[in-house]
């Protein structure tokens, strides 16, 4: 297991300890679940210190937003295997069921959240029906496919390329998808014309970090640690700074706590529903038990890191990115959790064959 997920791709924050946690090994559990730690952590703070980490505030985190998006996407392009998606880059069929769950299916399961859930819940936060949405346009997550489908036995090769396909091709979708489901849903954003900087803070740092891979990848792949540590420092400090302006223009005041159970139960559902459709459609389409299994984790996955850095350039200048922010930092957990359990499962169900 160690060795798998040091041989994968760096793109979602420390997930080995999540998905197979060893109770016995009290410091070695804490360390693999650093980042969710932190991420409980800076929000924690972001409610007990909100002045520091506002906009304008002490720690001016207006000066380390384009900086470190930019610093976090050049390190994710450094981190994609370009080798090892070449050898599984043969098997379209695979490919093309994992990108159109990511980019296609779960956007529209997203805009058939956005209709039906009002009716269930009228008291629905707009900002919080804005994260929905920008969940499931998010790519997939690399690291955590890969270490997921490795576990339970199935087409890692397959699952390298189409997750890290799927982050090179969301730097741009992403930011496209979220203006054409805003404008569907009549949540009109006002990023339409920042839609060139966007681009600039996110594809330009992340090709240069692909570029450079051919020529320092060994040290990037010696010193993944380091690469993981900078990378979520910059998540963490964005995510205390959310919930910092959130605290000081009294969101959670109007809103009220109570929203973040509505929130995990839209999660759970999100996540159902796209299981059993991804379940499905592997059915329909025949794929081998390796296949599926690449197929399940890469579809059913979202990115944190990716996500993250992300809304900050979309939605940055609304006081209630938090909220926004909300369905992803839910959803992040709760993929780790299940998927852990599913990827023990379905290894136990091959070796007992």
């Amino acid at each position: 297991m160690k060795n798998v997920a040091r041989g994968s791709a760096v793109q979602s924050p420390s997930t080995t300890g999540a998905i197979l946690p060893r109770p016995s090994n009290l410091t070695g559990w804490f360390r693999g679940n650093g980042f969710l730690l932190g991420l409980c952590a800076a929000v924690v703070l972001g409610f007990a210190f909100p002045q520091g980490g506002s906009r304008n505030g002490v720690l001016h985190p207006e000066l380390v937003g384009d900086l470190g998006i930019a610093l976090i996407l050049f390190l994710q392009g450094l981190s994609i295997p370009l080798g090892k998606m070449r050898t599984g880059a043969g098997n379209w069929r695979l490919h093309a069921t994992i990108q159109t769950f990511t980019f296609i299916v779960f956007p529209l399961v997203g805009l058939l959240f956005a209709a039906v859930v009002p009716r269930v819940w009228p008291r629905e936060p707009p900002p919080i029906r804005a994260g929905m949405l920008y969940l499931c346009v998010l790519p997939s997550t690399v690291s955590t496919s890969v270490v997921l489908t490795a576990v339970a036995g199935g087409n890692v090769a397959g699952a390298i390329f189409s997750a890290a396909f799927s982050n090179i091709i969301g730097v741009v979708l992403t930011p496209v998808c979220v203006q054409l489901l805003m404008s569907t849903t009549g949540q009109h954003g006002h990023f339409g014309a920042l839609l060139g900087q966007i681009l600039l803070l996110t594809l330009v740092p992340f090709t240069l970090g692909m570029l450079l891979r051919p020529l320092v990848w060994q040290f990037v792949d010696a010193n993944k640690r380091w690469v993981n540590w900078i990378s979520n420092a910059v998540i963490l400090f964005i995510v205390y700074s959310a919930f910092c302006d959130s605290v000081e223009n009294r969101i959670w005041h109007r809103f009220g706590y109570g929203l973040t159970l509505g929130v995990l139960a839209m999660i759970i559902a999100l996540y159902l529903t796209i299981s059993c459709l991804v379940q499905l459609a592997s059915h329909w389409l025949k794929l081998n038990r390796e296949d599926f299994i690449a197929a399940y984790f890469c579809s059913v996955n979202k990115t944190l890191a990716m996500g993250v850095p992300l809304a900050i350039l979309i939605f940055g200048a609304r006081t209630d990115l938090s909220l926004i922010l909300l369905p992803i930092m839910f959803y992040h957990p709760f993929q780790l959790l299940v998927n852990g359990i599913l990827a023990n499962r379905w290894a136990r169900q091959a070796s007992a064959h």
